[in-house]
Protein backbone atom coordinates (compact mmCIF):
# COMPACT_ATOMS: atom_id res chain seq x y z
CA UNK A 1 0.00 0.00 0.00
CA UNK A 2 1.22 3.42 -0.58
CA UNK A 3 -0.10 4.32 2.92
CA UNK A 4 3.28 5.63 4.44
CA UNK A 5 2.60 8.53 6.71
CA UNK A 6 5.98 10.61 7.38
CA UNK A 7 6.49 11.28 11.26
CA UNK A 8 6.06 14.35 13.09
CA UNK A 9 2.29 14.69 11.63
CA UNK A 10 1.63 18.30 11.82
CA UNK A 11 -1.33 18.90 12.99
CA UNK A 12 -3.98 20.50 11.79
CA UNK A 13 -5.04 24.36 13.24
CA UNK A 14 -7.46 24.07 16.37
CA UNK A 15 -8.15 26.45 19.08
CA UNK A 16 -5.86 26.27 22.30
CA UNK A 17 -3.63 24.28 20.22
CA UNK A 18 -0.23 26.32 18.63
CA UNK A 19 1.73 24.44 16.20
CA UNK A 20 0.78 20.55 17.39
CA UNK A 21 3.13 17.77 15.89
CA UNK A 22 2.47 14.02 16.53
CA UNK A 23 5.16 11.65 16.26
CA UNK A 24 4.39 8.51 15.21
CA UNK A 25 5.50 4.80 15.55
CA UNK A 26 4.23 1.64 13.78
CA UNK A 27 2.04 -0.32 15.26
CA UNK A 28 0.21 -3.40 14.04
CA UNK A 29 -3.00 -2.73 12.60
CA UNK A 30 -6.13 -4.51 14.36
CA UNK A 31 -6.90 -5.22 10.52
CA UNK A 32 -4.73 -7.69 7.84
CA UNK A 33 -5.41 -4.96 5.35
CA UNK A 34 -4.14 -2.34 7.63
CA UNK A 35 -1.89 -0.49 8.12
CA UNK A 36 -1.50 1.62 11.88
CA UNK A 37 0.51 4.19 13.26
CA UNK A 38 0.29 5.26 17.16
CA UNK A 39 1.57 8.75 18.41
CA UNK A 40 3.99 8.34 20.80
CA UNK A 41 5.28 11.67 21.63
CA UNK A 42 3.83 15.39 20.69
CA UNK A 43 5.11 18.66 19.81
CA UNK A 44 4.07 21.83 19.86
CA UNK A 45 1.97 23.27 22.82
CA UNK A 46 -1.18 21.30 23.23
CA UNK A 47 -2.08 21.43 27.43
CA UNK A 48 -3.74 18.13 28.90
CA UNK A 49 -2.97 15.84 25.52
CA UNK A 50 -1.76 12.43 26.13
CA UNK A 51 0.41 10.16 23.77
CA UNK A 52 -1.08 6.63 23.01
CA UNK A 53 -1.25 3.98 25.57
CA UNK A 54 -2.92 0.52 26.44
CA UNK A 55 -5.86 2.77 28.61
CA UNK A 56 -5.60 5.88 26.33
CA UNK A 57 -5.31 4.80 22.84
CA UNK A 58 -4.17 7.19 19.76
CA UNK A 59 -3.47 5.60 17.00
CA UNK A 60 -4.69 6.21 13.00
CA UNK A 61 -5.10 2.87 10.89
CA UNK A 62 -5.57 2.97 7.06
CA UNK A 63 -7.94 -0.04 5.66
CA UNK A 64 -7.85 -1.28 2.17
CA UNK A 65 -10.39 -3.82 0.94
CA UNK A 66 -9.45 -7.50 1.42
CA UNK A 67 -10.91 -7.96 -2.01
CA UNK A 68 -11.36 -5.58 -5.03
CA UNK A 69 -14.24 -5.64 -6.65
CA UNK A 70 -13.95 -4.87 -10.55
CA UNK A 71 -16.45 -3.64 -13.09
CA UNK A 72 -18.86 -6.47 -14.89
CA UNK A 73 -19.97 -6.58 -18.92
CA UNK A 74 -21.89 -3.87 -20.49
CA UNK A 75 -25.65 -4.80 -21.00
CA UNK A 76 -25.32 -5.78 -25.10
CA UNK A 77 -28.58 -3.89 -25.78
CA UNK A 78 -27.81 -0.65 -23.90
CA UNK A 79 -24.31 -0.82 -23.74
CA UNK A 80 -24.74 0.43 -19.63
CA UNK A 81 -23.41 -1.00 -17.48
CA UNK A 82 -26.03 -2.89 -14.89
CA UNK A 83 -24.39 -1.74 -11.53
CA UNK A 84 -21.31 -0.06 -10.79
CA UNK A 85 -19.50 -1.79 -7.65
CA UNK A 86 -17.62 0.06 -5.14
CA UNK A 87 -14.39 -0.49 -3.56
CA UNK A 88 -14.14 0.72 -0.02
CA UNK A 89 -11.07 2.36 1.87
CA UNK A 90 -11.34 3.43 5.44
CA UNK A 91 -9.54 5.86 7.67
CA UNK A 92 -9.93 5.79 11.84
CA UNK A 93 -8.74 7.80 14.16
CA UNK A 94 -9.17 6.46 17.69
CA UNK A 95 -7.95 8.54 20.87
CA UNK A 96 -8.64 8.12 24.44
CA UNK A 97 -10.73 10.92 26.21
CA UNK A 98 -12.03 11.50 29.70
CA UNK A 99 -15.82 11.12 29.93
CA UNK A 100 -15.57 12.72 33.14
CA UNK A 101 -12.82 13.53 35.69
CA UNK A 102 -11.49 10.60 37.97
CA UNK A 103 -13.54 8.05 35.62
CA UNK A 104 -11.36 5.93 33.29
CA UNK A 105 -10.43 6.86 29.50
CA UNK A 106 -13.28 5.59 27.26
CA UNK A 107 -12.08 5.84 22.93
CA UNK A 108 -13.33 8.56 20.61
CA UNK A 109 -13.30 7.56 17.06
CA UNK A 110 -13.19 9.20 13.56
CA UNK A 111 -14.07 6.69 11.20
CA UNK A 112 -14.11 8.04 7.28
CA UNK A 113 -14.91 5.99 4.39
CA UNK A 114 -14.30 6.58 1.23
CA UNK A 115 -16.80 4.34 -1.65
CA UNK A 116 -14.54 4.29 -4.93
CA UNK A 117 -16.88 3.40 -7.79
CA UNK A 118 -14.64 0.26 -9.79
CA UNK A 119 -12.84 1.33 -12.61
CA UNK A 120 -12.78 5.01 -12.16
CA UNK A 121 -8.99 4.59 -10.79
CA UNK A 122 -7.99 3.69 -14.31
CA UNK A 123 -10.50 6.08 -16.07
CA UNK A 124 -10.71 8.70 -13.97
CA UNK A 125 -7.59 9.49 -11.56
CA UNK A 126 -7.61 13.02 -11.89
CA UNK A 127 -10.95 13.52 -10.82
CA UNK A 128 -10.20 11.10 -8.13
CA UNK A 129 -7.37 13.01 -7.41
CA UNK A 130 -9.86 16.02 -6.96
CA UNK A 131 -11.96 14.17 -4.73
CA UNK A 132 -8.94 13.51 -2.08
CA UNK A 133 -7.51 16.97 -2.75
CA UNK A 134 -11.08 18.91 -2.00
CA UNK A 135 -12.30 16.89 1.02
CA UNK A 136 -8.69 17.07 2.68
CA UNK A 137 -8.43 20.80 2.15
CA UNK A 138 -11.92 21.52 3.76
CA UNK A 139 -10.90 19.29 6.70
CA UNK A 140 -8.11 20.83 7.21
CA UNK A 141 -8.94 24.43 6.63
CA UNK A 142 -12.15 23.40 9.09
CA UNK A 143 -10.18 21.81 11.20
CA UNK A 144 -10.55 24.09 14.09
CA UNK A 145 -14.40 24.82 13.34
CA UNK A 146 -15.28 21.16 13.40
CA UNK A 147 -12.79 20.94 16.77
CA UNK A 148 -15.06 24.12 18.43
CA UNK A 149 -18.18 22.70 17.27
CA UNK A 150 -17.99 19.01 19.07
CA UNK A 151 -16.52 21.21 21.74
CA UNK A 152 -19.44 23.40 22.23
CA UNK A 153 -22.10 22.05 20.19
CA UNK A 154 -22.79 25.41 18.04
CA UNK A 155 -22.37 24.87 14.10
Amino acid sequence: MSWSPTTPITGAAQTGFVTPTYTIVADVAPDVNGKQHAVSALGGTQAGVTVHSVSSPFTVTFVRPKTFKVLGKTNPVTGLLPSVPKNQYKIIVRKGVLPLAGQPYSTAVITMNFDIPAGSDVADAANLRALFSAAIGALSQQSAGIGDTVVSGIA
